[in-house]
C-alpha cells in the first residue's frame, strides 16, 4: 500500500499537466492526451478504437485524431496507459503505439483477467495469459520517469481486480473507479468485480488534497446535460451521489449490488474484451490469418444452448 505522504508529494512537487480530452460518443468514453510545459514527452490515457458491429468494421478515426493532436504540437508519446482492460470500447493502444511508440502499460493483475476470458473465448493454449501483451505491468505505488517528473500508479479494484489509477502532477485519471459526482460510480459484477473493494479503492483516492484534479473515464450525460469529465477530489469527496463522505461501507455496497443486478451486459463487452486482454491487437484466425473475432454464445449466462446446436 502506497503511503498518503507519498500520493501528496507526487501532487504538489510536480508541475501541473496539460490535459486535452477526447470524447467518443459510441461508448460515452473519454481519452486523454497529458503532458507538461518542461518537456515535449506526453501520455495517453484509454484510447478507444472504433468499431461499426454490423459490418464488422473497425476503424481509427478516434485514434487518428489523437495523433493529429500530439504530431501537430510536436510532442512524443512516452506512455499509452490502460486504467483496466474495458468491457465497452476496443483499445487503440497496440494501433498508437505502432504509430507513435511509446510503452503500453496496465496494472500487474491483469495476469487475473486473461484467463478469464482466455477460456471464455476458447483461446489456444499458447495464449501467453502472463501479461505478455503490454509492455509494463505496474504494482500499487511503482513510478515511472515521465519528463523531469514522475508518474504514479495506484492500485484501485473493485470495478475489475485490475483496475489503476495515475497521478500525474495535480491531476489523477481514475479510470472506472469514479464517476463525475452526479453519476456516481462504475458496476462491480464483472469477473473479480467487488463493492467492497470499489469503496476502499475510492476512500483511498479521496484522501489526496481537496485541489487534485480528477478526470473520468465516462460520462453518460445524465438528464442529458452536456458532457462533463473534470472535477476534484473535494468535489467528490461532498457530492458523489454514491460515496460521499457520509455514505457507510455497508450503505453503498448494498446500492452497488443491487444496482449492478439490474444492468446489461456492456452492447461491447464480448468483442472488447477480446481485443483487450491483447493490449489492443486484434486476434487473427487460425486458419486464414485474417483479423477475426469470436461470438461465444450464451457464454455468459452459462446456457449449453443443447437444442440449438449440431451434435458432432
Amino acid at each position: 500500500m502506497i503511503r498518503h505522504d507519498l500520493m501528496h508529494r507526487t501532487i504538489t512537487n510536480q508541475r501541473t499537466p496539460h490535459v486535452k480530452a477526447f470524447f467518443d460518443t459510441q461508448t460515452s468514453t473519454l481519452t486523454y492526451v497529458a503532458h507538461a510545459d518542461n518537456c515535449n514527452q506526453c501520455v495517453i490515457i484509454d484510447p478507444v478504437l472504433d468499431i461499426d458491429e454490423a459490418s464488422a468494421t473497425i476503424t481509427t478515426q478516434n485514434a487518428d485524431s489523437i495523433v493529429d493532436y500530439i504530431t501537430s504540437r510536436g510532442l512524443v508519446c512516452r506512455y499509452i496507459l490502460e486504467t483496466h482492460a474495458h468491457a465497452d470500447h476496443l483499445s487503440a493502444a497496440f494501433y498508437l503505439r505502432n504509430v507513435l511508440g511509446g510503452d503500453i502499460v496496465i496494472g500487474a493483475d491483469i495476469t487475473k483477467v486473461q484467463p478469464v476470458f482466455a477460456t471464455l473465448y476458447s483461446e489456444e493454449s499458447d495464449f501467453p495469459a502472463d501479461g505478455a501483451q503490454f509492455d509494463i505491468l505496474v504494482t500499487d505505488g511503482q513510478t515511472l520517469p515521465f519528463g523531469a517528473s514522475t508518474l504514479l500508479a495506484l492500485h484501485v479494484p473493485g470495478h475489475t481486480p485490475a483496475c489503476m489509477a495515475y497521478v500525474i502532477g495535480d491531476a489523477v485519471f481514475c479510470g472506472d473507479t469514479l464517476f463525475m459526482p452526479d453519476s456516481g460510480t462504475a458496476r462491480c459484477d464483472f469477473p473479480g468485480g467487488d463493492a467492497s473493494a470499489l469503496y476502499r479503492s475510492i476512500k483511498r483516492l479521496l484522501t489526496l488534497p481537496d485541489e487534485t484534479r480528477v478526470f473520468v473515464c465516462h460520462d453518460y450525460q445524465p438528464d442529458d446535460r452536456e458532457i462533463r469529465f473534470e472535477t476534484t477530489i473535494l468535489d467528490q469527496r461532498e457530492r458523489n451521489i454514491h460515496v460521499n463522505q457520509n455514505v457507510t461501507l455497508e450503505s453503498f455496497v448494498q446500492m452497488r449490488n443491487s444496482r449492478d443486478a439490474e444492468l446489461a451486459t456492456p452492447r461491447l463487452m464480448l468483442p472488447a474484451m477480446q481485443v483487450n486482454i491483447r493490449a489492443g491487437a486484434l486476434p487473427l484466425h487460425p486458419t486464414s490469418k485474417r483479423p477475426f473475432l469470436t461470438l461465444p454464445i450464451n457464454a455468459l449466462n452459462n446456457d449449453p444452448t443443447t437444442l440449438l446446436t449440431q451434435k458432432s
